[in-house]
């Protein structure tokens, strides 16, 4: 938006009373009265100069690194969206200075010559500009692919990314100026109706869009997108994932005995039940006897309502002989009833089998989508399971009953810690608890990081000294039993280049702490914040979250192995067999699991 897209009036009188400042190639567009609706294509297409120049800052600050390699179509992306709002930004800023400071005139008290010279200048420094920046952010994505041992991008290649940037910036400029023009007509027919200054017309006519587009956005579209994604994902919930078939074992629901159906498990349930290695494999991958391992799981189908889902969850317990292992295992789910394989295999190896898992679905929707619509959910979700669970797990002997844990990754960490008010209740409910990958909106979390000790840095913090509540990055960074950690022991287990960690609304317009520190072992140093683009930057970050090497981003590996012995190793457990445990993960890794 130029000083005349600022102003109401016909174009016409736009170009009078601005022509002061406008460039000549502008003046030579065929008169509005001939061809108007030329003339709003036109006004579509034209960019203001101020605006040009902050939408190639933005461009710019856009390509620097963030935590995650970005290809060239991502980049491009995330950089056309960057220079939309830079040039929104640019046109906001000009037409303010102009009326509010210069009384009208464009670059006052500059020459006119003078004025046409910087004018002249702006387009062909930022194209300069933004090919530098694209010459030294492919040398970047190089250097930030090393470090996750991945594959690196091409400087040729990536140099794409500025044309499809422009097309980007383009898409979105002109959806703004559809939007300013709508304000303007609905400010003209306002007029029309009730006599009233122009500036009263705009207001009245910018809240009028808004509201319609607000009841557009959350009482059509949104409906829209809920109902055609629960319908999709409602769907794949009905499919069976290839190699998944019914287990034949007792000690598995959806099995022949078990009170839980199997097609009524959904697509995770299915694969939850169906994989894992069997009691024979653990025994031979340990060199040990090992028992079978109990998992329990209840689907969305499973029953009509959570609270009798819940209620087949722990009489499948019962059935199984939960309550008589050595260990049991809450598992608070993520959007869709995923549950991360790696994490309880390795539990099921570290207890040689002696320990049952738990864990219910609360959506069809996948954890992202979850994780922007379903967050109280998924926290009501892992309060009742939890509950649940321990309400009965609570009526076995204190002597013999087993060790009760709480696992949660992603958005399960939000579900689990939906249990809990606090630290204090933790400790006085459970055994230990073990969550990986946070995101950044999590309650306790947030409070844990922000009451972190003085001098200890975010993406590591010290809470209280680390006697209860203690974070990792690396399995390096798990403190050694020769420092003082209380039980029930709480460990969070975050990678400095996960996104989901990291991500939060608060990187529009303030930079955290962890971007002002020394970065972690995983994020160039190159990385810095600018305000609104690191949002975006970060936000770009999530969807590839977890398409990055193990050990790094939202994929955590093997490391959870780490986590688990840390926080409820068995009695006498060594370094040795931490290592064996691995090796057997390595062994079966990938593996869809036996037909059971």
């Amino acid at each position: 938006m130029s000083g005349g897209e600022a102003s109401e009036g016909t174009v016409d009188t736009v170009e009078r009373e601005h022509s002061h400042y406008r460039l000549p190639i502008e003046l030579s567009v065929p008169s509005p009265d001939k061809h108007p609706f030329v003339m709003w294509l036109w006004g579509l297409l034209k960019l203001d100069f101020t605006g040009i120049a902050f939408g190639a800052l933005f461009f710019c600050w856009s390509l620097t690194p963030s935590l995650l390699p970005r290809d060239w179509l991502f980049q491009g992306l995330i950089g056309g969206i960057n220079a939309a709002i830079g040039y929104g930004f640019g046109v906001v800023v000009g037409w303010a200075v102009r009326r509010w400071f210069l009384g009208g005139k464009s670059w006052w008290p500059l020459p006119r010559k003078v004025e046409l010279y910087v004018k002249f200048a702006i387009v062909p420094i930022a194209v300069l500009a933004s090919l530098y920046m694209l010459y030294l952010s492919a040398g970047w994505q190089r250097e930030l692919a090393a470090l996750m041992d991945a594959e690196g991008t091409t400087t040729t290649g990536y140099f794409r990314t500025g044309a499809l940037s422009i097309g980007v910036a383009a898409l979105f400029i002109s959806g703004m100026r559809v939007l300013r023009d709508l304000v303007r007509f609905v400010a003209r027919q306002v007029n029309k109706i009730v006599k009233m200054p122009r500036e009263v017309a705009n207001v009245i006519g910018v809240v009028l869009v808004v509201v319609l587009v607000i009841a557009l956005v959350q009482g059509v579209l949104l409906r829209a997108v809920s109902d055609v994604t629960n319908s999709v994902f409602s769907l794949q919930n009905n499919e069976t994932r290839d190699g998944a078939v019914q287990p034949l074992r007792p000690e598995r629901s959806g099995s022949p005995v078990s009170l839980a159906p199997w097609d009524t498990l959904g697509f995770e349930g299915r694969n939850f039940v169906s994989s894992g290695l069997s009691a024979d494999e653990i025994s031979d991958g340990l060199g040990r006897p090992a028992l079978e391992p109990i998992r329990a799981y209840a689907g969305l189908e499973t029953a009509d309502t959570q609270d009798e889902r819940l209620d087949i969850v722990v009489r499948e317990l019962e059935r199984t002989g939960a309550f008589q292992r050595q260990a049991l295992v809450v598992v608070p789910t993520t959007g869709t009833g995923w549950v991360n394989p790696t994490a309880i295999e390795a539990e099921e190896l570290m207890f040689a089998g002696d320990v049952a898992t738990v864990a219910a679905q609360y959506s069809y929707l996948p954890s992202w989508i979850s994780f922007l619509a379903e967050r109280d959910k998924a926290a009501e979700a892992g309060k009742a399971l939890i509950d649940k669970v321990r309400q009965r797990w609570l009526q076995e002997p204190e002597a013999t009953r087993p060790r009760l844990y709480v696992y949660g990754e992603s958005l399960g960490t939000q579900a689990g810690e939906g249990a809990f008010d606090g630290l204090a209740e933790i400790r006085d409910s459970v055994d230990g608890v073990l969550w990986v990958g946070p995101p950044n909106a999590n309650r306790l979390w947030s409070q844990f990081v922000t009451r972190r000790d003085p001098g200890t840095p975010e993406v590591r913090p010290v809470y209280a000294d680390g006697l209860v509540v203690r974070f990792a990055d690396n399995s390096s960074g798990i403190p050694p039993e020769s420092e003082p950690w209380l039980s029930p022991r709480v460990l969070y287990v975050q990678h400095a280049s996960d996104p989901v960690v990291w991500w939060s609304p608060d990187l529009l317009f303030e930079r955290p702490d962890w971007l002002a520190e020394a970065p972690g072992p995983d994020r160039l140093p190159d990385m810095r914040w600018f305000p609104i683009v690191t949002f975006w930057q970060v936000a770009a970050d999530l969807t590839n979250a977890a398409g990055v090497p193990d050990g790094h981003g939202h994929n955590y590996g093997t490391l959870v192995l780490d986590g688990w012995v840390s926080v409820a190793a068995p009695e006498g457990w060594t370094a040795e067999d931490t290592e064996k445990v691995r090796a057997v993960m390595d062994k079966f890794a990938g593996r869809d699991g036996p037909e059971k």
